[in-house]
């Protein structure tokens, strides 16, 4: 609970600074070589259960069940393998986070209680992150090929460029893609792992701290939906997105299954996170889709011109945020006034 945490919010934002290192090219507590990375391509976070960082219970609440089938090593490149090794469990730069949030509101006491948030004042962890500079530097390897190969002439960005699923480049592109979300699967939870750890360390215990749902954004996957009338399998992409399934769904969680999955919505700094409820409506209409945060109203740059970010912490002191960061570059990046009001995105969104 809040009343719990409260004296020794400073101490723990301490401990997870250490712990769970943000920022460009930072590496973590924990060394892999490329044979351990291998392994972590192919496996996910069930890597992780078998080193002892992660529960079986933790593959339960994750999408995939922490791992995509698909994933093939040899199609990455030895840039992108380099970046990786170094980068397990960390957290990164831009808009990824870790944050300690307090429940300020419940809207559906049955939802909730099935997702283990109960109680106004409990304090819940919300981490967002990704696979880091190995998936960016998959990403920017293909994207370049794609243009070599296919061009982008008629493409309004460059990044929209794209081949044939089932072309030899779109398939190694696949193949190379799912290695990257394995590793995401496994840096969320290790970053999970040492979250547990500085709680055990300053709070003396970790008792408590259940994964209610690890979901994935900016992706693109093989799912089945009724199309036409008809059902069909269709690789859906997710870009600045996140998915909503409804109840009865197989891939759901056997816990959740009767309710629909856990959509987590996160805000701006200082401003709320949502966590929803995924609903068939979304399966109908967005192929079981929704947005993955508030979104931007204003690019990094604007942001850099407009705002200090040493005064956006003052400004979030001011309501009783504690901030940490690397960089006050990156802090002026992600002020709170370059999103959009994520109330208002989720009342759009529900």
């Amino acid at each position: 609970m809040e009343k719990d945490v409260h004296d020794k919010r400073e101490a723990l934002l301490e401990e997870l600074y250490q712990k769970v290192p943000p920022g460009v090219g930072r590496s973590g507590e924990v060394k892999i070589d490329q044979n351990k990375l291998k392994a972590i391509m192919l496996k996910g976070a069930e890597w992780c259960v078998e080193n002892k960082y992660a529960t079986k219970e933790d593959l339960e609440s994750t999408e995939e069940y922490g791992k995509i089938e698909g994933a093939r090593p040899e199609f990455v490149s030895k840039k992108a393998a380099d970046r990786g090794v170094e980068q397990l469990g960390t957290l990164g730069s831009g808009n990824h986070f870790l944050e300690i949030q307090r429940v300020d509101e419940i809207f559906d006491k049955k939802a909730a209680d099935a997702f283990g948030i109960n109680k106004v004042g409990q304090i819940m962890i919300m981490i967002h992150c990704g696979s880091r500079g190995f998936g960016h530097q998959i990403a920017s390897d293909y994207i370049r090929e794609m243009e070599d190969k296919i061009g982008t002439k008629d493409l309004p960005d460059r990044e929209l460029v794209c081949a044939p699923l089932k072309s030899e480049l779109g398939k190694r592109y696949y193949g190379a893609m799912c290695c990257a979300i394995n590793f995401a699967f496994a840096n969320r939870q290790m970053i999970m792992y040492w979250t547990r750890q500085s709680f055990k360390k300053i709070m003396g215990s970790d008792k408590g701290m259940e994964l209610v749902y690890d979901v994935c954004h900016n992706i693109a996957k093989f799912e089945k939906h009724t199309v036409d009338g008809k059902e069909k399998t269709v690789c859906v992409h997710r870009k600045g997105a996140t998915r909503s399934f409804g109840k009865g769904r197989e891939e759901i969680p056997e816990k959740y299954r009767d309710i629909g999955q856990p959509v987590l919505i996160p805000g701006s700094m200082g401003t709320f996170s949502f966590v929803l409820l995924g609903t068939k409506k979304a399966e109908e209409v967005s192929f079981g889709s929704t947005a993955h945060g508030a979104g931007r109203v204003a690019s990094r740059s604007q942001m850099l011109r407009e705002v200090r970010g040493e005064q956006v912490k003052k400004d979030l002191e001011k309501i009783g945020v504690a901030l940490k960061s690397r960089s006050w570059k990156g802090v002026a990046e992600e002020a709170p006034q370059a999103y959009k009001d994520v109330t208002e995105v989720v009342k759009v969104s529900h």
